[in-house]
């Protein structure tokens, strides 16, 4: 039997390293919803969570910084009603972050450049759209305010945030549960995957399905799918006997798969982080406690196995930063942000290397803050390119982020400027309290009445 000619590859030596203890987020009660989703978002300023709430849903936002035991009484954005099942930095504005909930609400928030010094209960704009609780977000990558949503109400809604309005309303394509919802490199494209087992292309301002396929994988168990390069889709499911599997689809040619390989017999979705620089996909399984990490390229088997992270506590959830917010200097090619039951832990994904010169090779330029067209000028039909940063000096913002904006007098709903924030916040916060206090005295009295019934009983 000849041996196997081993390809060649620079990413064949990528590992995976967690950070040192002390780097880590601790003492943080990670939500206990059994939902989907990564749990977790990220950008070069802050790091957020979905977190456990009494009352409501809520999720915390940490400067990366702020590393160590986090205090219990630390503030949390707490402004849904329902758990909170899906959140997503903006990647035009690193302040701004979107929230969807079981309440059936979208909310933006805006998180001030510190980080949070009291409870954030008031939104820039609330989203009300849906009727059912929303589970998947996804902002435009090259419009500005551009947001896209999907509930259990089957429905996929693209909204002008900046307007606060729903714009175009997807409701009579997918029969069933939306299990993925995500936008193409340059947002030209949707690709959903569904519970009615049929994985769909759209275009998002006509609402309209350009392909589709059914049964990208034989099993019932949810499927996620990605755009990779060349507009080529990504998908991981399961097979008719549960086991894991992941697929290379051509939208030209949806009737077979350019590759279908078996992965193992694991229970958890397989959740795909596509990086478009270095064509490397990481599968991270809810519930597992590996990464594996593949090449995607131009030639059979399309998709090569490079190598697996593997630790000892699994993942509730999983975040992944931007290549803008990497240590070029150290060859990190990724960071994730992966939840445990109690904290959050960085892992480091290097290519090693001994010269500490820029790596031109790993760092082609990448896509920037910078938003190409405005959510008018989209919703009108005009198209942005992404618009690409070098990495040579370190990201450093050339330009001021661009600045959210809310058309007040345009805006459906009544949403508080954020202008008004901090004196909303302010008077809530003493409302809080003073219920709180009344609470403790209504307990205090109660009490004294029981004591004064069992000493009446017993004289």
């Amino acid at each position: 039997m000849s041996r196997k000619v081993v390809r060649s590859s620079k990413f064949r030596h990528v590992f995976g390293q967690a950070v040192k203890a002390d780097q880590c987020y601790d003492d943080i009660r990670i939500s206990q919803m059994t939902w989907d989703s990564n749990f977790c978002s990220v950008n070069p300023k802050f790091v957020a969570m979905i977190v456990d709430a009494s009352g409501g849903g809520a999720f915390m936002v940490l400067p990366l910084s702020k590393t160590g035991r986090i205090d219990m009484s630390y503030p949390t954005v707490c402004g849904h009603t329902g758990p909170v099942l899906d959140i997503e930095f903006c990647p035009h504005n690193d302040n701004i972050i979107a929230s969807g909930s079981e309440d059936c609400s979208v909310m933006i928030w805006e998180i001030p450049d510190s980080g949070l010094t009291s409870p954030l209960t008031d939104p820039v704009v609330k989203l009300d759209g849906h009727s059912k609780r929303v589970g998947i977000l996804c902002w435009h990558p090259t419009a500005h305010n551009v947001l896209m949503s999907a509930g259990c109400d089957n429905v996929v809604i693209l909204w002008n945030v900046a307007r606060g309005e729903a714009v175009v309303r997807i409701d009579s394509v997918h029969t069933d549960l939306i299990y993925s919802a995500c936008w193409n490199q340059d947002g030209s494209q949707i690709l959903t995957s569904c519970k009615d087992k049929t994985m769909r292309v759209l275009d998002p301002r006509k609402g309209t399905v350009l392909i589709e396929k059914e049964k990208p994988h034989e099993g019932s168990r949810p499927v996620r799918a990605v755009f990779v390069s060349d507009g080529k889709i990504l998908t991981t499911g399961f097979s008719r006997m549960s086991e894991r599997q992941v697929a290379l689809w051509d939208p030209k040619n949806f009737a077979e798969p350019l590759t279908l390989q078996e992965l193992d017999t694991g229970s958890g979705v397989l959740l795909p982080f596509f990086d478009p620089d270095t064509g490397v996909v990481y599968l991270c399984g809810k519930g597992d406690s590996s990464i594996r990490y593949f090449e995607v390229t131009d030639e059979a088997p399309y998709v090569h196995y490079l190598s697996m992270y593997s630790s000892k506590e699994s993942q509730k959830g999983m975040g992944c930063m931007p290549k803008r917010g990497l240590e070029v200097n150290k060859c990190e090619i990724t960071r994730f942000y992966k939840l445990h039951e109690r904290k959050c832990e960085p892992i480091v994904m290097t290519v090693p290397r001994k010269s500490d010169l820029f790596q031109e090779d790993l760092y082609p330029d990448t896509i920037g803050p910078e938003p190409s067209v405005e959510a008018d000028e989209w919703f009108q039909g005009k198209d942005g390119q992404p618009i690409l940063i070098s990495l040579k000096d370190g990201f450093v913002a050339t330009t001021k982020a661009k600045e959210f904006k809310v058309h007040k007098s345009l805006l459906k709903t009544t949403t508080a400027s954020a202008g008004n924030q901090p004196d909303n916040s302010g008077e809530v916060q003493s409302l809080r309290n003073e219920v709180k206090d009344l609470k403790a005295a209504i307990e205090e009295l109660t009490t004294r009445v029981k004591e004064l019934e069992s000493w009446r009983k017993t004289n």
